[in-house]
Parts: C-alpha cells; structure tokens; sequence
C-alpha cells in the first residue's frame, strides 16, 4: 500500500484547489483527469502546469469510463485515499446531453468503487452536489432529509453515487463519505458557472440573463472553505455510526462507514446583490434580462452545516464581498483585463 492519494478531476476547478492543499501539506498525490472539452481546455492545462511543479504530484490522462485501465491504475498504487471530485457536471447541459452524465458519473463510479474495493483504500471521498435536494422546500437543507425527488439527471446521477457508495460500504466495508457542495466559486472557477457567466457578461457589455426574473437565492460557498473542509476530512473516515436505525434511518449516516456532509456557506445571498457587488469589482453595470425559472433549476439553496461543524470544528464561512474581490483579482489577471 502507497501513502499516494489519488485525486479524480485533479484538472477541474475543486480538484485543482484540493490537489494544492494536499501538495502544501506535504502529501504525495496522483491527479486524473480526460481534461475533454465541457469547456475550454486550456483552463484546465493551465491548472495542471501549477500542479506539475511540484515533484509529489504525478498526473494521469485518463477516462473514468475506461474499465480496464482504471482497474490497471488502482491495483498499481492501492491508494489508501481517493478523493474523486471528477463528473460531468452541470444541471443545464444534462437536459441536452444526458448520455454523457451516465458514462462519468455512474459507469465512471462504478469503476472507483470497484477500484477501492480490490484494493483496500481506507477512506473514499466524493463528490455530491446540493442538486440532489430536488423539489425540496424546507430551508436549510439538512443531511438528515430525505431526497428521493431530484429535478435533473445530473442530480439523480449524483443521488445514485450516493446510493452506490453506501452499498460498498455495507457490503464491503469500505468507508465513504459523501459531500454535497453548495455553489462553489472563487479563482480558478469554471466558465459554465455563475460567478464566471456573470464576469465575461459584464466585461464584454453583454446581457446577464437572470432566471426566475432574479428572484433566485444561492448557497455561494468560496472553494478555499471547500478545499479546506475536505483536506480536514481526509484523514476522519467514517466508522459507522452505532445507534443507526433500520426503523427511524437517518439519511446521512449508517451503521456502516458511510456519512454524507453538506459542504457549503450557511448563508444564501441574492443574486441581484451578487451582480452588484460584481459590478462594483469591475466598475461596470450590468446589462440584464429577465426570463422565466428554466427546467432544471430550483429558486433557493441553504446549507445546514452542523455536521461537519461538529466533526471537523470548520465551517465555510467567507464573506461573499471577499469571495467576489479575490474572484475578480484571478480574472483579471488571468485574461490580463
């Protein structure tokens, strides 16, 4: 068995964050990633270009998809710690291609588990996503609730990584611990997502079309809290929680080593607020349209964070004005605006 920690999406906007904390500490790392054409490539090249300074950080150009060679890549470093963050991503884009969500983010998956499985790694982390609180209205959304009705396929796949997950746990005693992100932003981030759209709309003078005519509230979680939450929790696998009940079950725990965090700010801004402090960040108004909720989306996102507060004695808590400030520096500096 390595000491060797293998991150997947190591080229993607959270891994890419995560792989330099674990770097930081000292920690030997392999990242793996397709690096495909969701969205501009040369992002993620430039990601990996920090990455490879560093002699602790080896990098692998592979398809989750790919049964054989990941099964070859597991059994040749049995990773005591996978932390996989890689899956095609986006509630939007999964309403036109749903086929690419089930090759990444379930037969990609499947390939993990059975990797963590064959060869004994000690502690799965992976990605969920606050998606998967679907039609649910009640505010903050808690890991102790059920989430049997999500709204996209990208939500349901996630749903079912979190099913397939606690399976391996129980069948196979490998210990899993789910995250359900909230909205991340900050440097680095992906060109699909708000933060970003917002930015080049408002630099360009284009329209910043708004959903729900504005009225759209979202757990905006800085990805440095991010990253730091799941480096905290690398080394605290789950053990199984011992008064789990088969007649009352609670939703994110079990008795096997299983447990699911919400990992966002505890505080939902509005995005009008969000465009204005944008706004005042590149000096500029913005131009916007309203248009009516689009399939898919939901109105409002809010994190409960008490479990992982309780577990790692961290909460996410950066201030959306310092977010945005530090968003703004990146972009500026990366599109030399």
């Amino acid at each position: 068995m390595s000491d060797t920690i293998l991150v997947t999406g190591a080229a993607g906007f959270i891994g890419f964050h995560v792989v330099q904390r674990l770097l930081a500490a000292g920690r030997k790392v392999v990242g793996l990633d397709i690096v495909n054409s969701y969205y501009d490539p040369r992002l993620k090249e430039a990601r990996l270009e920090i990455l490879k300074r560093d002699p602790n950080f080896a990098f692998e150009k592979l398809d989750l998809a790919d049964r054989a060679a990941i099964k070859s890549l597991f059994a040749q470093h049995r990773f005591p710690t996978v932390i996989h963050l890689a899956a095609q991503a986006g509630v939007r884009y999964s309403l036109e291609n749903p086929h690419a969500y089930i090759d990444a983010n379930i037969e990609g998956f499947i390939n993990v588990l059975e990797g963590c499985r064959h060869n004994g790694c000690g502690h799965l982390l992976f990605a969920s996503s606050s998606s998967v609180y679907g039609a649910n209205t009640k505010l903050p959304f808690s890991v102790n609730d059920n989430v049997d009705h999500p709204i996209s396929l990208y939500a349901a796949s996630k749903k079912a990584n979190e099913l397939m997950a606690h399976t391996y746990s129980h069948l196979y005693r490998v210990p899993a611990t789910g995250l359900r992100f909230f909205t991340v932003y900050g440097p680095w981030g992906r060109p699909d997502m708000a933060m970003f759209i917002f930015a080049k709309a408002i630099l360009s003078g284009a329209p910043i079309k708004l959903f729900n005519h504005g009225k759209m509230r979202r757990d905006f979680t800085f990805v440095e809290d991010v990253s730091e939450a799941i480096v905290r929790l690398v080394d605290r696998p789950p053990q199984g929680n011992p008064d789990w009940s088969g007649d009352q079950p609670d939703p994110s725990s079990s008795a096997a080593p299983w447990k699911i965090y919400n990992i966002g700010n505890n505080n939902p801004e509005d995005l009008m607020h969000v465009i204005s402090v944008l706004e005042k960040e590149f000096g500029r108004t913005a131009t916007k349209e309203m248009l009516p909720m689009q399939p898919g989306d939901v109105p409002a996102t809010y994190a409960d964070v008490e479990d992982l507060a309780r577990d790692i004695g961290f909460r996410p808590a950066t201030r959306i004005e310092d977010g945005i400030m530090r968003f703004a520096r990146w972009y500026r500096e990366y599109h030399k605006i």
